[in-house]
């Protein structure tokens, strides 16, 4: 589960980029109006348990080491997920634990190009001040490269001829800025490369450790790019407009130092990939795509060219540059029926682990060998559990908005209830607006658990790419300035119309969902349009903009000024106006339906008071909203029994205003931390549930001390 109103990739792109990623009622009435009668079931598919869908993968997250000779991956120790290796070659059963996190299970890690450490990083109970792991994967000795409390880390570069050494950002200094150092992956030596005195909200190095490119976000919204000169210290390279500050970015540099890739949207509608002169600023355009940003690319481990870019309009499509990468795409797409992925490479770029992704293909994990006959070899499926379950097709559509734009949108319908396979149910089924986080993110084609699981349990589920969602270039992005819950949210209210004129469903059946920045679009639809939605189910949603924008974490400085552009500038009377209008604590008083809402305590983006806020409103004024928080987590769930009994929550809610199927709770609260804060009576057997929970003391937030008060 995760959700957005969050940070880009690293600091090469702005804070404001990701504001990124959708998350995801017992047994009675959600509210205190009368219960929906419950529809009955469209197919008798096998009900599929919400632990195969939303628990711990058996494995995940491949990687091959620098030298191609051990693998790495994330699987469940204890019932956390930890680090294991195994040599290339034998079965994965062979392979053996190198970390032993026991808090929150790790979720993200990489090889250090020694071929002898790995990395991972790792926060405290959700507050993403994430600290830098380095693991001896001879010994299993783990050493925590940034301890020091309260500050956030990112990794920013690794170089071959520095092996054992990597870049890190640290706001240790000054929590709005990031100064970057070098640290030893096997000593834990420090050694400071750039004081970030000059406000710069990202840093791009070269191939040499070598920090060559600097943003500095300015109070227009535009962005300055500046090259490091060896004689003159930093120069202004050129400018990014504020239009095109969410579609232009550089990405890395090419082996020799002497160009730099980025993706480039001034003088275009969608961004191209191109090749710009590291000197003269001079750019080559690489590749383009008239109906979608250029969005991602493969860059050859040796030489650190581009080798093929993607886009994605409906799907994603690879197209090579060369043709050797042209012969790897079509060897790829005739091999897997979903698209292939590369997510490592050994630095000879002899193998690759491939993952292939698709509606009903849950991430399987393949190793490619580029030798001369071209070999595919399935590593392992993700989910195993879900092998032969009724997961159902995934159907691109266009939807036309109410002035004439085009939000290109997924469907997902339940088992059984389209036998023609025209996309339309033979009977309306009820409905779940599934919105995005962000609002700068986009849904995507490919395996989503809660489209899985909304259709497993008898719901079709949409989800839309309102304006202001990424990819579809900067115009369709900047239609959403200032709209949020105005323009933005009437795209919604366009998809919902065009489901119940297709015959999907019914005005009266649809309900709101979404995490981050699809929590406040639930809100907004509770507040704005109160009769429009049978209920709805905001996870850390903000509730007030105002108080939204007054607690944005430190590090976000550099896009202070780009959020009041995009959302509205509170500094301002018009501003502080707008942002009132369109926050939905102003219209609290208006909810008519029945509103979950869960929050992690610790979420440095939306804090719990966006959720106090408005429950205390609700409560004051006896409307029907549940309240459920988890006091070790943040923006999202990351623990696996902390998700597992959100979902049985969220699944008995839908069940009782639109009356789909509900798997029992069974042993889902167990180990969780849940705290129904507000609202358990309106679910009967909720607080039943949640007070047999076996309550053992927490694991420790973290594997290193807590930050000092």
């Amino acid at each position: 589960m995760g959700s957005a109103i969050g940070t880009g990739k690293g600091m090469r792109r702005t804070a404001v980029i990701a504001l990124a990623i959708a998350l995801g009622c017992l047994v009675a009435s959600c509210g205190r109006e009368k219960a929906r009668a419950p529809v009955p079931p469209v197919a008798q598919a096998p009900l599929i348990p919400r632990a195969a869908i939303f628990g711990n993968p058996e494995r995940a997250q491949a990687r091959i080491s620098p030298k191609g000779d051990v693998i790495s991956f994330l699987a469940p120790l204890d019932g956390y997920l930890n680090v294991f290796v195994v040599n290339f070659g034998e079965p994965l059963a062979n392979a053996r634990p190198v970390t032993r996190d026991a808090a929150r299970g790790i979720r993200k890690h990489f090889w250090a190009e020694n071929g002898t450490h790995i990395l991972y990083l790792q926060d405290a109970a959700g507050d993403e001040n994430w600290r830098v792991h380095s693991v001896d994967v001879a010994t299993g000795e783990d050493r925590d490269l940034t301890p020091i409390p309260g500050t956030q880390a990112m990794v920013l570069g690794m170089s071959r001829g520095e092996p054992d050494w990597v870049l890190v950002s640290l706001n240790d200094r000054d929590p709005k800025w990031h100064d970057i150092y070098k640290i030893n992956v096997k000593t834990g030596q420090r050694a400071l490369v750039q004081r970030n005195t000059e406000k710069f909200s990202g840093f791009v190095s070269d191939r040499d450790n070598i920090i060559r490119l600097a943003m500095r976000n300015m109070p227009d919204g535009s962005v300055e790019v500046h090259a490091f000169m060896l004689q003159g210290g930093w120069k202004k390279m050129f400018d990014i407009p504020f239009e095109d500050s969410l579609t232009t970015y550089p990405v890395s540099f090419t082996g020799d130092g002497k160009r730099f890739l980025m993706f480039d949207s001034m003088g275009r509608d969608k961004a191209a990939l191109v090749s710009v002169d590291a000197l003269t600023g001079d750019k080559t355009v690489i590749g383009e795509n008239r109906r979608a940003d250029v969005s991602d690319i493969w860059v050859d481990p040796v030489t650190y060219d581009a080798e093929a870019y993607a886009s994605e309009y409906l799907k994603n499509e690879w197209t090579g540059i060369d043709d050797v990468a042209r012969a790897d795409i079509v060897f790829l797409n005739d091999n897997l029926t979903g698209e292939p992925t590369i997510v490592s490479r050994s630095a000879d770029d002899a193998r690759w682990i491939v993952v292939e992704d698709g509606p009903t293909t849950p991430l399987r994990v393949h190793v490619y060998e580029r030798t001369p006959q071209r070999k595919l070899t399935p590593l392992f499926d993700q989910r195993p559990a879900l092998a032969g379950a009724p997961l159902q097709p995934m159907i691109p559509v266009e939807i036309s908005s109410s002035d004439g734009q085009t939000l290109v949108s997924y469907l997902t319908l339940p088992p059984g209830s389209d036998a023609n396979g025209d996309g339309v149910p033979e009977t309306p089924v009820p409905l779940v607006i599934n919105v995005h986080g962000g609002p700068w993110y986009r849904d995507r084609f490919g395996f989503n658990p809660e489209h899985q699981w909304f259709a497993n349990r008898n719901y079709a589920v949409l989800s839309v790419n309102f304006r202001g969602s990424t990819g579809f270039g900067k115009a369709f992005i900047n239609l959403g300035n200032k709209e949020w819950g105005g323009a933005m949210q009437r795209d919604l209210t366009d998809a919902m119309n065009w489901a119940v004129q297709r015959g999907i469903t019914t005005a009266d059946k649809v309900a709101i969902y979404g995490g981050s920045y699809g929590g406040y679009a639930t809100l907004v639809g509770l507040t704005q349009t109160p009769e429009q939605y049978a209920c709805g189910v905001d996870i850390v949603g903000p509730s007030n903009l105002r108080t939204l924008l007054e607690s944005i974490p430190p590090y976000w400085e550099s896009s202070r000024n780009e959020f009041h552009l995009r959302v509205g500038d509170p500094t301002k009377p018009d501003g502080a106006a707008l942002l009132q209008q369109r926050s939905p604590l102003t219209r609290a008083a208006d909810i008519r339906r029945p509103l979950l809402i869960a929050q992690g305590a610790n979420d440095p983006r939306v804090k719990q008071a966006e959720a106090e806020q408005i429950v205390a409103a609700m409560r004051a004024r006896q409307l029907p909203v549940t309240y459920v928080l988890y006091p070790d987590e943040g923006h999202g769930f990351a623990r696996p029994q902390n998700r597992i009994s959100f979902y049985a929550i969220a699944e008995g809610f839908l069940q009782q205003c639109l009356g789909g199927r509900v798997e029992p709770i069974g042993r889902d609260f167990e180990g969780s931390s849940l705290e129904v804060k507000q609202g358990a009576d309106r679910i009967p057997g909720l607080a039943e549930a949640v007070a047999a929970i076996p309550r053992t003391p927490p694991p420790p937030a973290a594997q290193t001390p807590a930050p000092k008060k």
